[in-house]
Order: structure tokens, then sequence, then C-alpha cells
């Protein structure tokens, strides 16, 4: 399979740029965030933020090759997002992995590219197009009918908006466990409330459900085979259990009972 990096963001209102874009200067962080909440809600009757007004609190990632698989959060628990964000993009230039998402092409990608805008990052593999490196031009990260990154909604919808499915109800279709603990709309009380590492830990379980649709997507397409597939779903309940964490834990219990 080559390095394959599975990848999954959780967010929270900006509320600094939400500060000086609604001249809230008196307001406290939850105060503009529901005005932020408020305005948007009043423009499109939801509560989701424009990506460019999102900020990024933990990245998890599913690192997977032949041998060896690991599941863990970028940085540190007490990381910034510029650290979290330069980690992960490290990662690309180190291994010029295959990455894998779950609309990364709609969501994760997109705040990544504001958020490394914002902090200045810099990512030249990443946004190489073949213009200094040839073997990007017909593969790149940025095309979105290249296979370099796999958003995996976005390919099993035939590129169809009408089609898309939330990863939750694949994942549980498929025999796994699905969404663990919390959703995406918890995600702001949680980190007002200081739960930082429950939001990571519901990260990471977000992301073991993708890598798990992803090996069922390849044994689909031929590239995996049957014991291939068992052998790499083996290779992850090890690598789980070895880790001795509640959450992973709870995600195999869970597994199991499915």
């Amino acid at each position: 399979m080559g390095n394959l990096f599975v990848f999954d963001i959780e967010t929270i209102p900006d509320t600094q740029t939400g500060r000086r874009l609604y001249q809230l200067d008196n307001c406290n962080d939850d105060e503009v965030a529901q005005t932020m909440f408020a305005k948007v809600r009043a423009q499109s009757g939801r509560d989701f933020l424009p990506l460019h007004l999102q900020k990024i609190v933990a990245i998890s990632v599913v690192l997977a090759t032949d041998k060896r698989v690991k599941v863990w959060s970028l940085g540190e628990i007490e990381a910034d997002e510029k650290e979290i964000i330069s980690r992960f993009f490290t990662g690309l230039e180190q291994y010029t992995p295959t990455l894998i998402s779950w609309n990364g092409s709609g969501f994760d990608l997109p705040v990544l590219h504001y958020r490394s805008l914002l902090h200045g990052v810099a990512a030249p593999k990443y946004w190489e197009i073949g213009d200094f490196d040839t073997q990007f031009k017909w593969n790149n990260y940025l095309n979105r009918y290249h296979y370099r990154h796999l958003d995996l909604m976005d390919v099993l919808a035939g590129y169809q908006a009408r089609a898309n499915a939330p990863l939750t109800e694949i994942a549980v279709m498929l025999g796994f466990p699905g969404k663990m603990g919390m959703s995406g709309e918890d995600v702001w009380p949680a980190y007002q409330a200081g739960e930082l590492e429950k939001i990571r830990n519901y990260c990471e379980t977000d992301v073991i459900n993708t890598y798990l649709v992803y090996l069922q997507f390849e044994l689909m397409r031929g590239r995996l085979t049957l014991d291939g597939h068992a052998n790499a779903q083996a290779l992850l309940r090890e690598n789980l259990m070895s880790e001795q964490k509640s959450h992973f834990n709870e995600f195999l219990i869970a597994w199991d009972k499915v």
C-alpha cells in the first residue's frame, strides 16, 4: 500500500478573527462565538461556520505501511495551532504519503489552507503541481481526481454532492463502530470545558473509522486481497490493543459487538 496518512481535524470558532470582524472587543470568547453562530444561522439556518472562520484544535492521523500502523494526534496536548499544522505538513514533506480523508477536499484541507496562510506554514511538496517536480504533474495533492489525496466521501459519491454520505453511517453499514463519545457540534462546548483530550480521542476514533472504510475500498477495487485486508485489520487491532488507551479499548469492544 505504500505510506498512507489518514487524517481528520477538529475545529472551534476562530474567535480572534470574529472579534475583529464584528468589533466585539469587549466580549469574551463564548460571546464572540455565539455572535458568529447567530450571524451564520441567520444566513443559512445552520450553526456551521464558514471554513475560514474555523480554528484547528486537533489533527489525528493513522500512519500505515505494509508492516506497521499507528494512530495518534499530532503534537502534545498543549501544542498551539501553528505547531499542529506544521507537524502535519512536515509529515508530508518527509514521507510523501498518500493522504486519505473523508470529506477532506470539502472541509479539512480548505481549513488547513486558510490556517496555514494565517500562520505562514510552508509546505512546498503539498502545493507542488509539477512546476519543480514532474512526478506531481499528473498526481498531486490538489487535483480532485488524483489519488495522492483520496477523499473517500467524494470518490464513493462519484463526485456528486447529492450522493455524499456521513462517515459514521458508512462505517456502521460496514460493521464498524462509527462515531463514539461525541460529535462535531460537541467540540466547542468540550473545548470551553477544557476537555481537549476528549476531543483528541474523539478525533482519533473518527480517523480509525476512515482507515477501516479505506481498507474496504481497497478490497473493492482489487488493490487488497482478502488475506491482505484481513491482515491489515489484524495489524490495526494489535496496535490499538498494545496502546492500552481507554478510547481504543472502547472502540475495539464496540467493533467486536457489531
